[in-house]
């Protein structure tokens, strides 16, 4: 039997008590352009309008919906959003790692190859704006309380539509770019690009055993520079010491109750803006 979970509406001044079930994510399609994306959306009992979290996803050609994210943000009180970029999930298109592949298969300028590669993030950056904008038309959504968060791959989409600021209250980034931080110096003065430029609160975070901790080592200290409710915080080993995996998705996706109270601090703060 499942019981009644404490939902805190954060930011909205007030909290209540929702008798729920465990909610389950529906398939949504948006447009961007000519092209129908899609992805999955969780809602938390009641009418609305919610607060809302669009989720990027990392890297992977099969993203899923990510259940323990849904019920954490749900929990709280916030729509969580999924959407699939184009060549993911249920996404037509091009699937970036191929692209990228192919490109180095027959380009042999590493250099050549990394501005691809960031070139590929850009385009990319257009579903999450599609993604976005397609949120904040839904009834249930309040529009002027979005949240752009994301992991790996997802947290480069994050950091990149932070630069556009468009009108989001604050980003939550996971480990942007830990995976390619050592072979693409490129992308890393990319994002400390983005994060300079980025008109709206940035929190990132990491575990001690991700891939590489290079993107709290430059873009922490910027974040640091920067001041006010931007923020960058390293957390311990999460899971396996010697399992960078478990650092990395495993912490953002799993990781809730150890990075919980601060994401949501942060979240409520920037909402109260």
């Amino acid at each position: 039997m499942r019981l009644p979970l404490a939902v805190t509406a954060l930011a909205l001044g007030a909290v209540a008590l929702i008798a729920r079930a465990d909610i389950e994510p529906r398939l949504v399609s948006f447009p961007r352009g000519e092209v129908t994306l899609q992805g999955w959306i969780y809602q938390p009992a009641g009418a609305g309008p919610f607060p809302a979290v669009l989720y990027n996803h990392g890297s992977e050609k099969t993203p899923g919906w990510f259940p323990p994210l849904g019920k954490f943000w749900t929990d709280h009180g916030f729509i969580f959003f999924v959407p699939h970029r184009a060549g993911h999930g249920r996404s037509p298109g091009a699937y970036i790692v191929d692209e990228t592949e192919k490109f180095r298969a027959q380009e042999k300028d590493a250099d050549r190859v990394r501005a691809y590669t960031i070139q590929l993030h850009e385009r990319a950056n257009l579903d999450v704006v599609a993604a976005l904008a397609w949120l904040r038309d839904q009834p249930f959504v309040a529009r002027d309380k979005c949240i752009v968060a994301g992991i790996s791959y997802g947290g480069i989409q994050t950091l990149l539509t932070a630069e556009k600021g468009l009108e989001v209250r604050g980003f939550v980034t996971f480990s942007p770019a830990a995976m390619s931080w050592r072979g693409n110096p490129l992308l890393r003065d990319r994002l400390l690009v983005a994060v300079k430029k980025s008109p709206a609160p940035i929190f990132l975070l990491q575990a001690q055993n991700d891939y590489n901790l290079g993107p709290s080592e430059l873009l922490g200290p910027e974040l640091q520079r920067k001041g006010g409710l931007n923020r960058a915080k390293l957390y311990p080993v999460f899971g396996a010491k010697d399992n960078p995996a478990d650092g990395h998705g495993g912490f953002a996706v799993r990781g809730s109750a150890v990075w919980g109270d601060d994401v949501l601090a942060f979240v409520s703060a920037v909402l109260k803006q």
